[in-house]
């Protein structure tokens, strides 16, 4: 997956510090140890001098291979003794080694496969994913709505007209569900969509998954339906071609999209095929979703499609909010 020149830039950045900052420390350790026990510095040096005669053996023809092994065996007989040493002082054998974040690609972002490929590390796709979500979540509220400062007391408990439960009642189920949810997150959860009256909690309760989610190290991104594709439309129409198909690409590849406020968006010919290709993708990859909207499935077929509602809406799991707006007795 493609990503922008700047969010290549800080993954690279960030490897290079991982990487830097273990060397450092492995430094740090060997003068500890050496200055403890003399002859492992002493057999270092040694390995550095035979790794250098290894590699001018192998380019002379003459004895090259009777002078590699003579050279090889001394280099296991100081591998020998450096590991004694190590282990009668009462330390790890490989406590001279560097402690990299990822040890498979050292901290480079690449390693070489077993066909010889050098290939892409998953550490390094999995933090460029990283920092775009978070550059997407930046102006997010994520910090601040939670399940535990999520309360029902601000619902009625009678049933209203036209219901067959109360707003409170309806608001504990979808709390409990929502809370199970997070709680047993996994890229195989279904999609959910939030449907509702404004000020019902459905924001709050999104927030509070994509909290619980992030803490369990899933990249989640929420964004508002009106901010996210005023930005792709500017991005499109200003020609910034490069930049909208790197938020493209982090919108339907994230592990978990919220996507808040369907419905309040400025809608052109533009947004609406951009919305169906998100959710559309997202589907397709089996990526869950989590969608709120103030609009009733009609008045979502009116807006964007019957084709829209019947693909995208049919395959998530429906949580109807109901009651009056608990902002107003907050305030």
């Amino acid at each position: 997956m493609a990503y922008s020149s700047e969010i290549n830039r800080k993954a690279d950045e960030i490897l290079r510090e991982r990487r830097n900052s273990a060397l450092r420390q492995q430094e740090m350790t060997k003068e500890k140890i050496f200055a403890q026990i003399p002859r492992l510095g002493e057999i270092e040096r040694q390995l550095q001098v035979i790794g250098a005669q290894t590699a001018k053996a192998v380019l002379r023809r003459k004895d090259a291979v009777e002078n590699a092994k003579s050279l090889s065996e001394k280099s296991l007989a100081l591998q020998k003794e450096s590991r004694e040493l190590l282990f009668n002082n009462g330390y790890n054998k490989d406590v001279l080694e560097p402690k990299f974040t990822c040890p498979i690609c050292k901290d480079t972002g690449k390693y070489d496969d077993e066909k010889g490929r050098t290939v892409r590390c998953e550490c390094l796709k999995k933090l460029r994913a990283k920092i775009a979500c978070e550059e997407l979540n930046k102006v997010s509220p994520l910090s601040l709505c939670s399940f535990d400062n999520f309360s029902l007391n601000y619902y009625d408990m009678d049933v209203q007209e036209g219901y067959t439960t109360s707003p409170y009642d309806r608001m504990s189920k979808i709390l409990a569900y929502c809370k199970k949810y997070a709680e047993n997150f996994s890229l195989n959860s279904p999609s959910l969509m939030m449907k509702g009256a404004t000020g019902l909690g459905k924001t709050h309760l999104s927030l509070s998954i994509a909290n619980e989610v992030i803490n369990k190290g899933y990249g989640v991104v929420y964004v508002s339906a009106p901010m996210i594709l005023s930005k792709l439309e500017k991005q499109h129409f200003s020609y910034a071609y490069d930049d909208e198909e790197d938020t493209m690409n982090t919108l339907v590849s994230c592990d978990l999209l919220i996507f808040d406020d369907l419905g309040t968006e400025f809608q052109s010919s533009y947004t609406i095929s951009t919305i169906y290709n998100i959710f559309n993708t997202r589907l397709l990859n089996g990526k869950p979703t989590i969608m709120s909207s103030n609009l009733t499935l009609k008045d979502m077929e009116k807006c964007y499609s019957p084709r829209f509602v019947s693909r995208v809406m049919g395959s998530c799991a429906k949580l109807d909010f109901i009651g009056k707006d608990i902002r107003v007795p907050r305030r």
